[in-house]
């Protein structure tokens, strides 16, 4: 996903993709405990997704202030 993709997105677009991507890190981590994963890159993927839309809400939250 990319910053640019994401800054067409609506606040609760972003808000719900958001949601969608920290209940998948939760089943991500689960699953690596229970029975491990063949792609551990996947947490580190979807923990930087979820920092990239946590960026351009607060991007998009300092400019509708000012």
């Amino acid at each position: 996903m990319k910053a640019r993709d994401l800054h067409q997105l609506s606040i609760q677009e972003l808000e719900a993709k958001l949601k969608e991507l920290k209940t998948e890190l939760f089943k991500l981590r689960i699953t690596k405990k229970i029975e491990g994963l063949k792609e551990p890159s996947k947490i580190r993927d979807t923990k930087r997704d979820i920092a990239r839309i946590l960026t351009v809400i607060n991007e998009k939250r300092r400019g509708q202030a000012v």
